[in-house]
């Protein structure tokens, strides 16, 4: 018996190239505080700066996975973005109405 021999790369389907993927995941949408927000989750390896999180003003330390949020109207600046804990920004609605968003 021989062995199997694997399919030349010629012969496989093209795949075509993910840019979402290449620009740093998968991105959405949410609302919250009547404005449209977009939504992309960081990996704790792409985690290498410490943040605050407007959610809980406790410390998103680097390495710890989290969500960058912006506002969906607009291009917007790097100034526009927060970085949350992934569940500070799940119970957003849940915060009281004094908290302030920075």
């Amino acid at each position: 018996m021989s062995p199997k021999r694997r399919p030349s790369k010629h012969a496989r389907p093209h795949v075509p190239l993910d840019l979402v993927r290449l620009q740093g995941g998968a991105t959405r949408e949410d609302a919250y505080r009547g404005l449209r927000w977009t939504v992309r989750a960081v990996s704790g390896a792409s985690a290498t700066r410490a943040y605050l999180c407007p959610g809980c003003q406790q410390d998103i330390e680097p390495g710890v996975p989290h969500v960058v949020v912006w506002p969906a109207e607009g291009i917007g600046g790097l100034d526009d973005r927060r970085h949350w804990h992934t569940g500070c920004w799940r119970r957003r609605d849940a915060r009281p109405s004094g908290s302030a968003y920075r």
